[in-house]
């Protein structure tokens, strides 16, 4: 003999016998996951279902009503199945011609669960509606974890673009000032990426400027090949080619200008590359600009040429080949001071001896 029924007044029943309503349930006597409250899962707990539960004396169930849009609602009545084998099932269409099941017996056939029903994944939550938390995303950009964007959509990825961390730097600034290119891979094969591109931090540098900071030559390529702005200044007035100059790294110097980087573009200071690459000692990267056209007596905003630069700060070599390319030892900065006015006493036979082999020659 099968499990007792509900009992139904007149009014709850139809022609069939059979309990009717608006809103249509699935009543889970056991069920001990939900599936996610996500846009494509609605679940329409509300007036009608309290209404309709009441009516149907479905009392100590766990009762959901769910859209029958996806495999879920197959799962669940497969679950019912194996939990309670006893269950009666109908199906019906609403006014709103959503169709669903009736169970109309569940409440009276509760049993353990197995491990098995226990383990039962009952529509798992779809990650590609879950968004990661932002801290998270910005971790994985840090760490070189390039599976974490490789599993999102279209979409999240998007979003992920669009974050920005307490220095407005995006996920993408964070994944190439980490050095990690599998990862900058992964966000500029998104759509989003070509609004991301050339966006700044708080301090106006691009990704390009870290690129070119760090020295990862195939990071800047990749930016370049999405269209990174070469000539893009930093809140400092600096494009990349400035931090490639000062930094000594000829391989991306040579990338950005064969990209069309402007080699005289000054910054806030009125520096060019020149200047940087002088200060810093970097005679093969002074060597490549003045290849490329760069003004030897460029002056800066103290009315410093590079060979001044170079002369302060000591680097022999470097003068030597600013005299060598024609650089005047003669030029006077705002202070009044001439390039031998401001070398040391050591330094100043080398230089005015380099300057009259020039004159000589």
């Amino acid at each position: 003999m099968g499990p007792p029924q509900p009992r139904l007044s007149q009014g709850q029943r139809g022609d069939t016998g059979n309990p009717v309503g608006h809103t249509f349930l699935v009543a889970l006597a056991a069920l001990p996951l939900h599936p996610p409250k996500d846009k494509h899962h609605r679940y329409l707990v509300g007036k009608m279902t309290k209404k309709t539960l009441v009516s149907l004396n479905f009392k100590g169930t766990n009762a959901i009503a769910c859209q029958r849009e996806s495999s879920w609602l197959d799962r669940v009545l497969s679950f019912l199945e194996m939990v309670t084998p006893k269950v009666i099932y109908r199906t019906d269409q609403s006014r709103s011609g959503t169709q669903a099941y009736h169970n109309t017996a569940v409440q009276w056939d509760y049993r353990p669960l197995s491990p098995l029903a226990m383990d039962m994944e009952i529509d798992p939550p779809n990650s590609s509606e879950q968004q990661p938390k932002a801290e998270d995303l910005f971790k994985a950009a840090e760490a070189g974890d390039a599976s974490v964007f490789k599993s999102l959509s279209q979409k999240q990825l998007a979003e992920a673009l669009s974050l920005r961390n307490d220095d407005a730097r995006s996920v993408l600034h964070v994944a190439v000032s980490s050095s990690n290119s599998e990862v900058v891979k992964v966000l500029l094969a998104a759509d989003e990426s070509k609004n991301v591109i050339n966006s700044v931090d708080e301090d106006g540098w691009s990704p390009l400027h870290s690129a070119a900071s760090i020295g990862n030559s195939g990071i800047v390529e990749l930016l370049l090949s999405k269209g990174a702005d070469v000539n893009l200044k930093n809140g400092g007035g600096r494009s990349a080619l400035h931090y490639a100059a000062s930094k000594g790294w000829l391989e991306i110097a040579q990338i950005l200008i064969s990209h069309g980087a402007k080699v005289n573009l000054k910054d806030k200071v009125g520096c060019t590359p020149l200047h940087r690459a002088a200060s810093t000692a970097k005679s093969q990267l002074c060597e490549l600009l003045i290849e490329e056209g760069a003004e030897v007596d460029a002056v800066d905003r103290l009315g410093q040429t590079p060979l001044m630069s170079a002369v302060i700060c000591y680097n022999q070599e470097v003068s030597l080949l600013l005299i060598r390319h024609g650089a005047d030892v003669d030029v006077e900065d705002k202070e009044g001071y001439t390039v031998l006015g401001r070398a040391s006493k050591e330094f100043r036979p080398l230089l005015i001896d380099a300057a009259k082999a020039m004159l000589e020659g």
